[in-house]
């Protein structure tokens, strides 16, 4: 499988105690990682999200183990945890930038306020984090930066643009951010789920428009009558757990220099081959064949010539 040379690589011995910060705690992935490492004597662990009170109920805080509140898009707790750690423990050696959100809408129906929670949820809080920890990382020549991205950032899918162009930004950025950190000892990765087996089809934003569009007659009432369902179904059929992809994060964390892309299901791993060796002129009307009614989507509120 892709990747597996690094998993069998020698990990070398030590009796550093790395200091990691996860965001995106409160439910999925986060929170599978959170209860993999909170027994884990070997890490000093700083957990966070919005509402902390389920986190706390859960966990017991220790001189190892902290619970914070961190709203991601908001510039004075980011900078406050982040002083408050570098007090104590002196900075975080491995960020793992989690927290995200996801939007069902299509392009018309977002507005710019819609376009920027999803951006600075999903990048621009991210990017953030990842400037206020280089400096550490950089200062003691090592470090991780963990950012956890999804299919949507190898392939678009209709009524989740806003979402997959976050995402599209988030490996962008990390791309480039593996060049300017590998020469300072800074490893990059990207974790790249797919359908993941979880209720997280029912935590997703609509926007004004999306939310009031969702009949038949309504415009684009098709596109979303088809496409939820559509998702639904695969999420719930996924093999692929939170704890799976946890592990597989926890094992960049455990590995010397990791890869930057790491697909993390099988459907991940079809994907990641299927952009790279199908043209996409020849790629996207597959996929788009492959959608439910796709053929048929706007016909009612469209003129179209047939």
């Amino acid at each position: 499988m892709f990747h597996l040379w690094y998993w069998v690589r020698r990990r070398t011995p030590s009796s550093f105690q790395p200091v990691i910060l996860i965001t995106g705690c409160s439910s999925g992935i986060g929170l599978a990682l959170a209860q993999m490492l909170y027994k884990r004597n070997q890490y000093r662990v700083i957990i966070t999200a919005r509402n902390v009170g389920p986190l706390r109920e859960r966990f017991q805080e220790s001189d190892r183990f902290w619970i914070r509140a961190l709203d991601v898009t908001l510039p004075e707790p980011r900078e406050a945890l982040i002083k408050e750690i570098s007090a104590a423990w002196g900075g975080v050696n491995i960020l793992v930038n989690n927290a995200g959100i996801s939007y069902r809408a299509v392009v018309e129906h977002m507005t710019e306020k819609d376009e920027y929670v999803q951006m600075a949820t999903n990048y621009l809080g991210p990017v953030a984090l990842i400037r206020l920890v280089m400096p550490h990382m950089r200062e003691i020549g090592r470090g991780k930066i963990i950012n956890v991205s999804s299919v949507s950032g190898m392939l678009a899918m209709p009524t989740m643009a806003s979402y997959t162009a976050s995402k599209y930004a988030l490996e962008g950025l990390s791309e480039a951010l593996w060049y300017e950190a590998k020469p300072l000892g800074i490893n990059v990765s990207l974790i790249q789920p797919g359908f993941v087996r979880s209720k997280a089809f029912t935590r997703v934003y609509y926007t004004e428009k999306s939310k009031s569009a969702r009949q038949e007659s309504e415009t684009y009432g098709d596109y979303y009558l088809n496409m939820a369902p559509f998702v639904e179904r695969f999420m719930r059929l996924s093999l692929s757990d939170s704890g799976g992809i946890a592990r597989s994060i926890l094992r960049v964390i455990k590995t010397e220099n990791p890869p930057l892309w790491i697909p993390s299901t099988l459907d991940a791993y079809v994907f990641y081959y299927l952009r790279r060796f199908i043209p996409r002129r020849i790629l996207l009307p597959v996929l788009f064949q492959l959608l439910p009614k796709a053929r048929r989507w706007g016909r009612l509120y469209s003129h179209k010539r047939r």
